[in-house]
Order: C-alpha cells, then structure tokens, then sequence
C-alpha cells in the first residue's frame, strides 16, 4: 500500500490507496520506526546508504524510441530499449505493490510558466523526506490541482539482475522520456533522485527555448545576478550560500526569457569538514527538516563532520528557507557574472582569470574539473576530467545545444565571465594545498561587486587566460600559480600536459567558429 505525503484529488490513481498527509514530523515517525536511520542532536536525520555513497553513472540507461532517437545524444548516454524498460517497469510495479511505500507530489521549476509536476514515491521514508526538502513544495490548496507529469519510483530494495534485466549491475537509473517514468533501484543514494529529475528538465525545458544549467545561483548586495556553474565539489553550494549575497539556489537553474529561475526547492551541500565559523548559512541549516548522509554520529549524537569512514561524499539537503536570505520564489532576473567553477587537481590553473566571450565557449563546452572523492561509485581521490557544460552526466542533448543558448543569452545580456579554481596551488593533489577557502571568497567578492572587470592583468602564457595582478584579500603571489610551485620546471611540464589534455579534449567539437578553437591553450 501506498502512504502519501501530500494530499492529491485524483480519484484513480492507484485503487484501494489510503490518503494521508504525511507532514515531516510524522514521515520521520516512519523513518525512525522502520530503523532507517538515526536523529543526530541537532534536529537533522541523519541515514546512511552505504555500500553506494555516490552517484552510479555507469548504471544509468535512457530509453532509445521513436521520439528520442534525434533528439538525444547517444554518445554520452547509454540507451535502453522500450521493451527492455517496460519489463523493468513491470518488476518495480509488482515490488511496489507488494509493500507500504510513500508518495510526493510536487513541482520542479520555480518559474510557473515553466514547472513539471512531479510524483514521486520511494521505499523508504527517509527518501520521501529527501525529495520533499529538494523539489518545490505545495499548500494544501495548490496540491488540490496538481497534476503529475512526471513520475520518480525509487526502490533501493530491488536489485536488478544484468543477465535477466539488460543492466549492467544489481541498481539501475532508468529514464523512459516518452512514458515519463523514472525507475530507480539498488541504490539508497538520495542524490539519483534529484538528479533524475535535473535530467528531465534537461531534456524538455531546452527544447522549448529555456536554457537549463548545472549552477547556483544569487544576487549580491549590488543587485547583481550571478551564475556558479560547476560539478560537485567545486564549490558551487558553498560560494552561493553567501550571507553578504540573496541565495536563488545551489545546483540546478533554468535561464528563459524573463532571467533564471530555481528548477529545486533544497540545497543539497556536501559537509566534510563543515564548520559553523568557515560555512555558517550551511552549518546553521542543518537543524530539524534538513536529511543527513553517511555522517558518523558520536555517542551523544552530534555529527562528526571530519569524518570519512563511510565516505568524503557526506552530504546534507535541507530546504532553502533553512537559508536566511534566500530568495522567495527562486526567481531574479538576467545574469551579469557567470563564474566557472573548476577543482584543478593537477595544481596549475589559476585561481582565478577573466576570459573573453571565445575563451568563454571554450570553456563551457570544455568543463574542465575534477570529480572528487566519493562523489561517484569508485572515485576515490581527485581524478581530472572533462565534463561538457559542467555537467555532462546529466545532459540528455548535446552539449552544442546548452553551448549555443548559453552565448546567446551572454551576449544579449552583456554577462561578464570567470574561470575560478578552487582546487589546488603549489602542486598537483598529493604535493600543494588546496586553495583557501578565505582566498576564495575574497576573488567572488572582488567578481560580484564588478572590481576586476577591468582590473589590470597579465596573460597566463600556458593557457592564455587573463589573470587579475592584484585580488584584495589575496597574496599577489597565489594568484599566479607558478610562483606557488617550489618546482618550476614540474609546474612547466604538468601546464603543458593540461594544456595537451585541453587541446586533445576539444579536438571532438570540430562544428566550432574558428573564433572559438583558437581560445585553445598555447603551452
């Protein structure tokens, strides 16, 4: 049977179901009851979803049919065929059927010109409660005319068989576009759901003209809007939760005609070696509503934020009116700054440099970063990739199509734009440092309020980036990363491999303007 935790008005959806309104309070009643997990000293439940800490990508399949075969970019994402997927939809259906679960309805999409409404239903009460903080959520009165357009079943206690099933593993993420039915089983790693509804959104919002991101979003105190593209770990939560600054939101944001909008209605922020003093709108937001991942607890209770016995993947999602100054409905206008986040591990980048509208492109489509520990199944330190759009794992189309929306938009709206490193100096990971936080913060401070746009620079010679001489807040020496090395000549030979790995990366995207390829690394 099925236990909702919102009110609906359908009268068939799924017969004999009893309605309730499960509230928070009494979901985490279920949850605790059914020893999914424990209430750490602060209010927060705290789960884990151990042995999968992260997302599994390679397990992650998208219906190939007659209405997605054009549209979707099959080099990037592997395809399931229809049968196959409705005979996972059969054994998801029968597990379903055969036990208590729980149902959310609600909305991606702060932008009601543009919203999905969503059902979801999960196993386990804790992952109601999850995704109840992450999406948007409705009064009682709006719930009476929701209306799912998409559905999220997420059932960790079926495992798939790969002989039988056409998986490649016991869990599964699989997308029917067409149907608009996403199965999740295997794994207890909250994050596939949200992700899976960022997929979808990728897909349909693009193709109604609506630019789709991998970003946070805020407004500082001067009014001006900012984008924080990156892939997880790089900083995208922690720089945006920023009490000088309005939070719109931390992960997942849509660009249309009228400015960007919040696609989430939760931050989901990774906590290792969280502290009230580095992170306090973080820190503070994790009270009773906000859902912990893999954090030890002590016997008292309270969490143990530097721990990494289960994982450095830990995590906390919490809604955004856990954050003070954050922004009702997630909504502003056009951006002026768009940063690029990147966790260079090889310790060569600078921390920060002002690229051009070409060097931008460029960029972008290049998304270069390094996924950290954790973040995926098997990654278990630093490893430096390409991922297009800053977030290739989650883009359905191809990357030329965010690429192409994104220029235009920047050109329209004359948005400046920033690559920032917030990985590390003085050599590569093992060898440097990772940048300071506080140097950090100080370099977006000096972006949003407009001070380097046309502060003096040098260019980077490697990599032909123009590079800010001066940062207030900032050792002159840290912003250029050669004289942090104590070896120059392994600085010089680790920059022309990155800069090699660049240029060999890129080589795949031969439709570019020539404009575009010649912003390519030189070194």
């Amino acid at each position: 049977m099925f236990i909702q935790s919102d009110e609906i008005s359908e009268h068939v959806v799924y017969p004999g179901i009893p309605r309730r309104n499960l509230d928070f309070a009494e979901l985490l009643e279920y949850a605790i009851k059914g020893n999914e997990g424990r209430l750490a000293s602060n209010g927060a439940f705290c789960a884990v979803t151990a042995p999968r800490t992260g997302r599994s990508p390679n397990d992650k399949f998208v219906v190939k049919s007659s209405a997605t075969e054009d549209k979707v970019d099959w080099s990037k994402n592997q395809a399931i065929d229809q049968e196959t997927f409705n005979r996972l939809f059969d054994r998801f259906a029968d597990y379903v059927h055969e036990r208590e679960c729980f149902m959310f309805n609600g909305y991606a999409g702060a932008d009601p010109k543009h919203q999905l409404g969503v059902r979801v239903i999960t196993e386990f009460a804790w992952h109601n409660m999850f995704i109840r903080q992450m999406l948007i959520r409705l009064d009682k009165a709006d719930l009476k005319h929701h209306r799912p357009e998409f559905r999220v079943i997420c059932m960790p206690g079926l495992k798939c068989d790969p002989s039988r099933d056409g998986t490649r593993s016991d869990a599964v993420i699989a997308l029917d576009f067409q149907r608009r039915i996403a199965l999740i089983g295997g794994t207890r790693y909250a994050g596939e759901m949200k992700k899976s509804v960022f997929t979808v959104m990728n897909y349909l919002l693009p193709l109604q003209g609506v630019l789709t991101m991998h970003c946070s979003a805020n407004i500082s105190a001067e009014d001006r809007v900012a984008l924080f593209f990156g892939l997880s770990g790089t900083g995208k939560t922690t720089l945006s939760a920023h009490p000088g600054s309005r939070l719109i939101g931390d992960d997942e944001h849509a660009w249309g005609d009228n400015g960007v909008f919040n696609i989430e209605g939760g931050c989901y922020a990774k906590t290792i070696g969280l502290t009230e003093e580095r992170e306090p709108d973080i820190y503070r937001a994790i009270r009773f509503g906000a859902v912990l991942e893999n954090v030890m607890l002590e016997d008292d209770r309270d969490p143990m934020y530097d721990d990494t016995t289960i994982t450095e993947n830990t995590r906390v999602a919490y809604p955004l009116e856990h954050i003070p100054n954050a922004v009702h409905p997630s909504m502003a206008g056009h951006p002026k700054t768009i940063i690029f986040l990147t966790a260079d591990a090889t310790g060569v980048l600078p921390p920060v440099s002002r690229l051009d509208h070409n060097q931008a492109m460029y960029h972008f489509l290049s998304g270069y970063t390094s996924k950290l520990a954790g973040t995926e199944t098997g990654i278990t330190e630093p490893k430096s990739v390409f991922s297009e759009c800053f977030g290739a794992p989650f883009l359905p189309l191809a990357p030329s199509v965010y690429a192409e929306m994104l220029g235009e938009k920047m050109l329209k709206h004359g948005s400046k734009c920033y690559l920032v490193n917030t990985g590390w100096n003085g050599g590569a990971y093992g060898t440097g440092q990772r940048i300071s936080l506080k140097h950090t913060r100080a370099i977006v401070d000096a972006i949003l309020t407009g001070k380097l746009d046309d502060a003096e620079a040098e260019q980077d010679p490697a990599f032909g980036l123009s590079v800010p001489r001066n940062v207030e807040g900032v050792p002159s020496e840290v912003l250029q990363p050669r004289n942090t090395w104590s070896d120059k000549e392994a600085y010089d030979r680790a920059a022309k491999e990155l800069a090699a790995a660049f240029r060999q990366n890129f080589s795949r995207f031969s439709h570019v303007s020539k404009e575009i390829k010649q912003a390519e690394p030189k070194g």
